[in-house]
């Protein structure tokens, strides 16, 4: 996962608004979004080389979300990144509880960006900044390959486009099971932003202004690497939750769509 643009606003109809491109090879092995586990209580795509998760949701309500913290570190570590998610989602944990355990292992892994919440709390932790773990206040927000919010083109233009159409949309909600509401369609649609940065405006993280000018879209094409899927996730107050997910192939061709609505509590 290397883009999520999320609003957490507790007391609003809509409680989390997360739109979320995952970037990866395409010759990376992965299955799109499906009900897994044990006991079939969490969906989420899944990389089949590491059989870990970038962005999944339980049946209970339970979130998480993973990114890469970029930089030119090429050590090896023995844990994998998709496997921050996984844990959390398939435990029992707290939010807090989940992030102070992982503050005694978080060297393990290669730089990384872990969101996790539930239905009452949503934290923020990066293994690549010295603060601990971040209950996080209602807001807009914007998680790159860097810190949490910090000012990188990609973001900067995801979370306006967020904030826009949050204050667009309307509370109405899709007449049939299989219909999308109109702001997942904007979200999708701003997660399809292939404009490059100007030169001016991109970061340095030591990879080379190419490859920087090339990651420096919402939406990312190249011939080996490039965004592979697009996810929009939705609790609402009423304890609905909506997962859409659109996966790529190279040169950003749609395939496969996965939609799922649930209530938190309703019978599998």
């Amino acid at each position: 996962m290397c883009l999520i643009l999320f609003e957490w606003a507790p007391s609003s109809v809509n409680k989390l608004i997360v739109a979320a491109n995952r970037d990866e090879f395409y010759q990376r092995p992965t299955k799109p979004a499906h009900f897994w586990g044990g006991d079939k209580n969490l969906l989420a795509g899944k990389d089949l080389e590491q059989h870990g998760a970038w962005l999944g949701v339980t049946r209970d309500g339970r979130f998480a979300a993973v990114t890469n913290f970029r930089s030119r570190d090429g050590d090896q570590y023995p844990r994998s990144r998709g496997q921050l998610t996984t844990g959390f989602l398939q435990g029992s944990d707290t939010p807090e509880a989940y992030l102070i355990q992982l503050e005694e292992v978080q060297e393990q892994y290669a730089g990384f960006n872990l969101l996790v919440g539930d239905t009452t709390s949503l934290f923020y932790y990066s293994n690549r900044s010295e603060k601990p773990p971040l209950r996080l206040e209602p807001g807009i927000y914007g998680l790159s390959n860097h810190l949490l919010n910090t000012e990188w083109p990609k973001v900067n233009v995801g979370v306006k486009g967020l904030r826009e159409a949050i204050e667009q949309a309307s509370d109405n909600e899709p007449d049939e099971h299989d219909e999308i509401a109109d702001i997942e369609l904007t979200l999708l649609g701003l997660l399809q932003n292939d404009k490059q940065a100007e030169d001016g405006t991109l970061p340095d993280t030591g990879v080379g202004i190419i490859l920087e000018k090339m990651l420096s879209p919402l939406f990312i094409q190249s011939p080996g690497y490039g965004t592979r899927a697009s996810t929009i996730v939705r609790m609402t107050k009423d304890r609905g939750i909506m997962f859409l997910e659109q996966n790529y192939d190279i040169g950003g061709v749609h395939t496969d769509r996965i939609k799922y609505r649930w209530m938190i509590g309703a019978q599998k």
